[in-house]
């Protein structure tokens, strides 16, 4: 085997290739044009535009962007808000409120609003994070730039990362893991071939620990969720590379010990005040219930719903929701991979990438196995894993994303074998059934245009800014109040410039003396009355309990409005809420509101 056919190991050292060259260019522009593609509903109509299978988490995102801007441009403290939840407030580093994009992005945002920050993260993200695997292959990993811009592709532009293109930025900008990888296999390599021996070894010790301490830090920022499945997929891929010799893993680690312990320090110090505020700040939260959130079998094997092989073969739906497609990797790509694991199994990095396949795609499977929503009854290793703190608030289905890197480096690397003999021999046929193998396993994942829908605008009562004659340090209280099946109100708020504070929302925060996480505001008597009257188009029966209640739900919201726009069942609505009241409302522009600013 010539060199050009193996991947470079560990101990081994390539020329680093820094400057990004033409061909570099034209990787990172395709990456770049495929992203706007795949986002060119949303690019072409950022003013109403909505992603609409996003659910409301579209909307959420946006408010994390928007209120963080809002905070800077005030000088106010992003980490936590009683602009939702009022008066109790959320926690925002408790909700990856990205602060490490939507800081920066801050002119952005109030220039052009949350929604074109929303889609330029996700357009980055995507292109970015397949430039940056791309940039690791190609020094780590492939001597053919074709090879490593497939392995990049792969990486950025993968069915989990498609599905969360639609709602999920913290699952789409992964751009510093492969960046973060590559310092940790550069700094292991030098020690390991005795390049950090000399005088100059404790500088350059200090300044690798510093620039991973930088990285992770900024990864934290970016969201936490993604960076402790890496840590763990990357941890299994490098004891299982070592594994045929322990000692020079050993040896490996030991001499990483003192680098990654200061940079573990400089990540602290950095986060330190962040991280104390999401786990012991104001409506911070231990744990979170998901409930079971594991992939079904049959979605390991099908195509996903935004792609060529969804729409001409799709199958069962078996996800979760729309934008947690985590896995979908296809049949044919599954068979291809399984076919060339097992010809390339002598090489140890496609040894560590398959186990990192296996393990975390078990894992991902949930404590009971699913089989076309149907239970099996056996139980998987997920079982005892989720009693273990911190991966009790991961969603087991997202782990199956660790495998998306290990696929792409088995893909990279048997297309830079089949390149280099092609190289040797333009006439040998195997490289020519490599790349059509290729194509039908990949061919049918190429995404396709995610759908946008066209989201009722603003009311104008609050656009136009008169909710502010109506609000005097009290809260907003929509009709019904916005919780995570309806979070409208949020991008009201927005758009009037946050001059009021909302009842209810959509976020995280605590329940109950145990503080477990759960999704929305703990529900008030009031807000069930109301979303029971919009649901069934009935007026319920007011008596004198339920007038009781809502009075105290008003004062425990420090209410000072009650405003109704149009929604669904709006009559049904304005009769409930005036019956709860016993005052009629006043129309004022589009909306109606019950003043009850006196109640306080």
């Amino acid at each position: 085997m010539s060199p050009a056919d193996r991947p470079v190991a560990v101990g081994e050292r390539r020329p680093a290739r820094i400057r990004v060259g033409r061909g570099d260019l034209v990787v990172a522009v395709s990456y770049l044009a495929l992203a706007v593609i795949v986002l060119s509903g949303q690019w072409r109509n950022t003013q109403s535009g909505y992603l609409i299978k996003s659910g409301q988490d579209q909307t959420m995102w946006e408010w994390f962007f928007a209120v963080t801007a809002h905070s800077v441009a005030h000088l106010q403290n992003p980490l936590g808000t009683d602009l939702q939840n009022f008066p109790a407030g959320v926690n925002m580093m408790a909700n990856t409120a990205m602060f490490g994009v939507g800081v920066p992005l801050t002119p952005i945002t109030l220039m052009f609003g949350p929604t074109v920050t929303f889609v330029l993260v996700l357009t980055l993200g995507l292109s970015g994070t397949a430039f940056a695997w791309y940039r690791l292959f190609s020094r780590e990993l492939a001597e053919s730039r074709l090879a490593a811009a497939i392995g990049g592709l792969f990486c950025g532009f993968a069915p989990a990362m498609i599905s969360h293109a639609n709602a999920h930025p913290n699952f789409v900008a992964l751009l510093l893991l492969p960046i973060i990888a590559g310092v940790i296999i550069r700094l292991a390599r030098r020690m390991t071939t005795g390049g950090d021996a000399g005088e100059g070894k404790p500088r350059r010790r200090i300044r690798d620990g510093v620039a991973l301490g930088l990285l992770v830090a900024m990864q934290i920022a970016l969201g936490e969720e993604p960076l402790l499945i890496f840590a763990l997929a990357f941890g299994l891929f490098a004891v299982v590379y070592y594994l045929h010799a322990p000692r020079t893993g050993l040896r490996t680690l030991r001499a990483l010990v003192p680098t990654v312990a200061l940079a573990a320090v400089i990540t602290v110090m950095l986060t330190e005040i962040p991280l104390w505020w999401q786990f012991f700040g104001p409506q911070s939260y231990r744990s979170i219930d998901h409930g079971p959130m594991g992939n079904d079998l049959k979605a390991l094997v099908q195509f996903p719903s935004e792609s060529l092989g969804g729409m001409f073969a799709p199958g069962q739906y078996v996800a979760i929701n729309e934008t947690e497609q985590n896995a979908y990797f296809g049949w044919p790509l599954l068979l291809l991979l399984t076919i060339t694991g097992a010809l390339l199994w002598r090489a140890r990095v496609v040894r560590a990438a398959g186990a990192v396949i296996v393990v975390f795609g078990v894992l991902s499977l949930g404590a009971v196995a699913m089989l076309g929503r149907q239970s099996t009854g056996i139980e998987l290793p997920w079982h005892w894993a989720e009693h273990v703190p911190l991966l009790n608030t991961v969603l087991e289905t997202r782990l199956t994303m660790a495998a998306i890197p290990a696929i792409a480096v088995i893909l990279a690397l048997a297309t830079d074998r089949a390149v280099a003999s092609w190289r040797q021999s333009a006439g040998d046929w195997k490289p020519l059934a490599w790349f059509a193998a290729l194509t039908l396993a990949l061919l049918p994942l190429a995404p396709t245009v995610l759908p946008v829908t066209e989201r009722a605008p603003t009311p104008e009562f609050f656009a136009d800014g008169t909710v502010r004659d109506y609000v005097s340090g009290g809260s907003v209280v929509t009709v019904p109040p916005p919780r995570p099946a309806d979070a409208r109100a949020l991008r009201w708020q927005a758009d009037a410039n946050f001059d009021f504070a909302l009842a209810g929302g959509y976020f995280v925060g605590p329940t109950g003396t145990t503080k477990k996480g759960i999704y929305g505001p703990e529900t008030r008597p009031t807000t069930a009355l109301l979303v029971q009257a919009q649901d069934t188009g009935v007026v319920p029966d007011i008596d004198a309990d339920a007038r009781t209640r809502a009075l105290d739900d008003l004062r425990f919201w420090q209410a000072d409005v009650v405003v109704l726009p149009s929604t669904k069942n709006v009559d049904v609505l304005r009769t409930t809420m005036t019956r709860l009241l016993s005052v009629a409302p006043t129309r004022v522009e589009d909306v109606w509101l019950w003043d009850v600013r006196v109640l306080r």
